[in-house]
């Protein structure tokens, strides 16, 4: 089975190449059966200092799902840490192919993307500088990052709803500890709200966002 990639030319950019010099990046990753266009819809409610790149998952979600997956679904918000790594590398390996190199990197993930956002910060902590995690879960196992992230304890937003029932409770409970032991965390939990981002959470990571710039 070939290494999976990101697609360039799927990529969704909020400023042309000659508009990307000396300003961060801020990356998309969006959720299981979802396309790059899907987290693209809240640019116009995120800051503006940073380049936004929504990028597309590399593999394809299974029917009668139509959409893209950085992993298969278990339901258990368990997944095997082979393919989840094998999709950040892939990130990993996008981000070091750019043409005009970011001064800051962020990372803002939905559901699958959550999960992503964390498991790029473990795999390469020194890479990534905030996270935004909406309605996800982070992975059972332990990375070589973790020591990292331990001491260094970067910004991570954690953001999910009260009726959110997608995300199993076991892989909440999981999150809330690994985030107080390895981030400074802050977030929020919003009242009514299932497995989505409302008008309020929008307003919440931007603020959050801009705060780090």
């Amino acid at each position: 089975m070939s290494q999976p990639t990101i697609d360039a030319d799927a990529v969704m950019w909020s400023a042309s190449e000659a508009d990307r010099a000396d300003r961060p990046l801020l990356v998309l990753l969006h959720g299981y059966g979802s396309h790059e266009g899907d987290l693209f819809g809240l640019a116009p409610s995120l800051p503006l200092e940073p380049v936004i790149a929504s990028l597309r998952a590399p593999l394809v979600a299974p029917w009668p799902i139509d959409g893209w997956s950085w992993f298969p679904r278990d339901g258990e918000a368990r997944p095997d840490r082979d393919t989840i790594n094998a999709s950040t590398d892939a990130v990993i390996g996008w981000l070091d192919d750019l043409t005009v190199q970011p001064t800051v990197v962020g990372l803002m993930g939905f559901s699958q993307g959550g999960a992503m956002t964390m498991q790029l910060m473990r795999r390469a902590p020194d890479r990534f500088d905030y996270g935004v995690v909406m309605a996800g879960f982070v992975c059972p196992d332990q990375e070589p990052g973790d020591a990292v992230l331990a001491e260094r304890k970067p910004p991570i937003f954690w953001g999910r709803g009260t009726l959110d029932d997608v995300i199993p409770e076991a892989a909440i409970v999981r999150t809330t500890d690994w985030l107080t032991a390895h981030s400074t965390l802050s977030g929020r939990i919003y009242e009514g709200l299932g497995h989505g981002i409302n008008q309020q959470a929008a307003s919440d990571v931007r603020a959050f966002i801009q705060r780090q710039l």
